[in-house]
């Protein structure tokens, strides 16, 4: 008798959720954006320490991008770029302090307009101290700059609240009670859930701290500090690794006691994001909601563990520029699949008001990736720009303006005089080799490009077409 009320139950639940998923209306959004996730840090990729559980869980349903990007690899540009759909250089978030200026289109403002309900929770990290709300959302919570992990101050609608906890399980919170206030509202809701983690200084919640204890983190061959490992490098990137973003950084002065320990609180940190990501899609199955809610995953940028000496990122390096992404949608993906095509975070705006029927602005850079998970013939980019602006507070980078291509990594750097880098990534993926590492960048007059057509010409012609197809990309946007 028991068994039979159970499945009478089972059944209520199922009918009930498949008349939800029916309806015309059209779907939730919810993106969650994590900061200084690199790419490859998702048991789910198979990683070789990190549990991540309950992302598997989505990830494996879904659409995934193995070729995901920012196309400016620093907190405020990336996270300026996914709001506007613009590469950096036009809307002029150049570093971590400069805001975004007020006339610029984002797409939330034009989900409203299409009848979406908004909300922001989380780092907002555009324009330094200002937590206050912003356009294009409903509702607000988020934090003056990178926040705190323990008892943090947060922005609820313009009033400043003492929150007692740990910030992801704050945010969480947050978050759910969105999705239960607006479960059952006739307008589709959108929600930018931006969390404070993983970003530095890594402070795990207090469950989890310890858990990696006893990590030995795997050492990349690019981290020996030998002459053989920099050879035909600039000399800059050598450097770095006594700087905050090396290797050999002050691990002691800053708390982090060494390499190890610094990714073992890395690591740590990560697992409440995992656990958060769990608790909202625990939500959305209990209120009938999963259906009908498309779920974006991205990282504003990558992250070096190490790799030629660095850690952080800023850099064009592939483990700083590449980051996780898929989408989620049972209601409309119903096979999962993973898609080899490059997709951005410029592409991010674009895409979601696609998704909602919305007017997508000229002023956009990006491109909306919706017909790559609906399987529909297009045809996709090659290549694209990369960008970084030195910053006034980091000078150990300087001013990069780069192509990525499906076959090469090409680097042109601004302001230093140093060799420009050149890698082949099938046949060099770690990016070891430089090929433009013999140029020999004398005293002579002319650019860095007039050196390699003097002493290399065939590889010139290799040069020479990259910088062309770069220069047309930044003409064209």
């Amino acid at each position: 008798m028991k068994n039979i009320t159970l499945l009478f139950v089972i059944f209520i639940c199922f009918s009930k959720c498949y008349a939800q998923d029916n309806s015309e209306r059209p779907p939730n959004i919810i993106f969650i954006l994590i900061d200084d996730q690199r790419y490859d840090f998702l048991s789910y990729l198979e990683h070789s320490w990190i549990k991540t559980p309950n992302i598997d869980k989505l990830a494996s349903n879904s659409t995934y991008f193995d070729n995901a990007f920012v196309t400016t690899s620093l907190c405020s540009p990336s996270r300026a770029s996914i709001m506007t759909g613009q590469y950096t250089r036009k809307h002029k978030v150049w570093d971590n302090d400069t805001p975004l200026p007020n006339a610029t289109v984002t797409f939330p403002e034009a989900l409203q307009e299409q009848g979406y309900i908004t909300s922001f929770i989380g780092k907002w990290h555009m324009g330094g101290d200002n937590d206050m709300p912003r356009a294009g959302f409903d509702q607000w919570i988020s934090f003056k700059g990178q926040g705190a992990y323990v008892d943090p101050m947060v922005n609820v609608d313009g009033k400043r609240v003492q929150r007692k906890g740990y910030m992801t399980d704050i945010l969480t919170d947050y978050a759910v009670a969105f999705i239960q206030e607006n479960a059952n509202s006739e307008q589709p809701y959108f929600m930018y859930l931006s969390h404070k983690a993983i970003h530095e200084d890594f402070t795990p919640a207090p469950r989890h701290a310890g858990v990696y204890n006893n990590l030995i983190v795997p050492r990349p061959e690019s981290m020996a500090d030998t002459d053989q490992n920099y050879l035909g490098k600039p000399d800059w990137v050598r450097k770095q690794r006594r700087s905050w973003h090396g290797t050999e950084r002050d691990f002691k002065a800053s708390g982090y006691i060494d390499f190890d320990n610094f990714f073992r609180r890395y690591s740590e940190a990560m697992l409440s994001v995992d656990e958060s990501v769990g608790k909202l899609t625990e939500e959305l199955v209990r209120l009938c909601q999963l259906e009908n809610t498309v779920i974006i995953y991205y990282s504003d940028n990558g992250y070096m563990v190490g790799e030629h000496g660095l850690i952080d990122k800023r850099v064009m390096y592939e483990e700083s520029i590449r980051v996780p992404g898929f989408v989620h949608w049972p209601g409309k993906l119903k096979k999962p699949m993973h898609r080899k095509e490059i997709v951005l975070n410029i592409d991010i705006a674009p895409t979601i008001l696609d998704i909602a029927k919305a007017d997508i602005p000229k002023s956009m850079h990006g491109t909306s990736f919706l017909p790559l998970l609906e399987n529909q013939p297009i045809s996709w980019r090659e290549g694209f720009i990369y960008e970084y602006f030195c910053d006034p507070k980091a000078v150990q980078t300087p001013t990069i303006v780069g192509l990525r291509t499906n076959e090469y990594s090409y680097m042109a750097y601004s302001g230093i005089w140093d060799n420009y880098e050149l890698y082949h990534l099938q046949n060099d993926p770690g990016q070891r080799k430089n090929l433009l590492g013999h140029i020999k960048f004398g005293h002579d007059y002319g650019t860095f490009l007039d050196q390699v057509e003097r002493q290399d010409t065939e590889l010139f012609k290799i040069v020479s077409s990259l910088d062309d197809e770069m220069q047309k990309l930044l003409n064209k946007n």
